[in-house]
């Protein structure tokens, strides 16, 4: 059984939601999806483009994360777990039946996961 999607989501952390939202709805020349003071998304070509406000331990360089998508969040995060991966944020319900986490690989990457319900790529 395939348990990843492919990747789903890049998450860009930004220090200014309304100037960043602003500024990738005119470069994409799109309007967000999914707008709300914590979090901004934008659907570019069945793939999204996240930005989140929170710059809790994020430094310049490291305000990326990329996210594959799966299917059950919670059963991978764990699987990922017994594989030798490390805890980083804990599988989490972010609104609208999305459900995100990350870890870190054993070699010290930032491993995202995305169980997202109204994702538009299809499913293989």
């Amino acid at each position: 059984m395939l348990t990843f999607l492919g990747l789903r989501t890049c998450i860009y952390h930004v220090p200014d939601l309304a100037k960043a939202k602003e500024w990738y709805a005119t470069v994409l020349m799109i309007q967000p999806y999914f707008d709300q003071p914590f979090y901004v998304g934008f659907d570019v070509g069945g793939f999204e483009l996240g930005l989140d406000p929170n710059m809790d331990g994020v430094t310049k360089g490291t305000n990326i994360n990329v996210y594959w998508g799966i299917d059950d969040c919670k059963g991978e995060y764990q699987r990922l777990l017994d594989l030798g991966a490390t805890e980083h944020h804990v599988p989490q319900d972010v609104g609208e039946g999305i459900i995100v986490a990350t870890v870190l690989d054993p070699f010290g990457n930032v491993f995202g996961i995305i169980e997202n319900p109204k994702f538009g790529a299809a499913k293989k």
